[in-house]
């Protein structure tokens, strides 16, 4: 399925655009690989797009048991390696809101999250530290 066009832009910066909906995103290099780090980078995105897809697929869990994670948030710190410069990890702090959820209930959000398809696509070397603040 083609989701998108990515155009580059000149100075390490690419703009991306979602054919579905039009909406646009500019990635910039970060200035640890030469860039301006004015926009997210592609590194960025990546590691962004683990704890989008995580509250996405708890999202769905969470509305199939009458579930409001509405004001979930979560922080997302990535860490990176070289030879080859590469995502070594990904750190992902799940702040949850206050909800009066039992342990199976809670034990449900953090399995959605957790096998989430972006997490279950990211390569095993790629260390995903997830914590979820209850």
């Amino acid at each position: 399925m083609h989701i998108s066009d990515i155009e580059y832009s000149g100075e390490l910066r690419t703009t991306a655009v979602h054919l579905r909906s039009g909406k646009v995103i500019i990635t910039d290099a970060p200035p640890d690989n030469n860039g301006k780090g004015e926009a997210f980078s592609p590194t960025d995105l990546m590691s962004t797009s683990l704890g989008s897809c995580m509250l996405t697929i708890m999202g769905i869990i969470a509305a199939r048991h009458q579930i409001d994670l509405r004001g979930t948030k979560v922080s997302i710190s990535k860490f990176m390696g070289t030879d080859p410069r590469r995502v070594t990890g990904i750190k992902v702090e799940m702040k949850m809101p206050a909800l009066e959820l039992n342990s199976e209930q809670k034990r449900l959000l953090e399995n959605a999250a957790l096998t989430c398809p972006v997490a279950k696509s990211l390569h095993p070397d790629i260390k995903q530290d997830v914590t979820f603040q209850w």
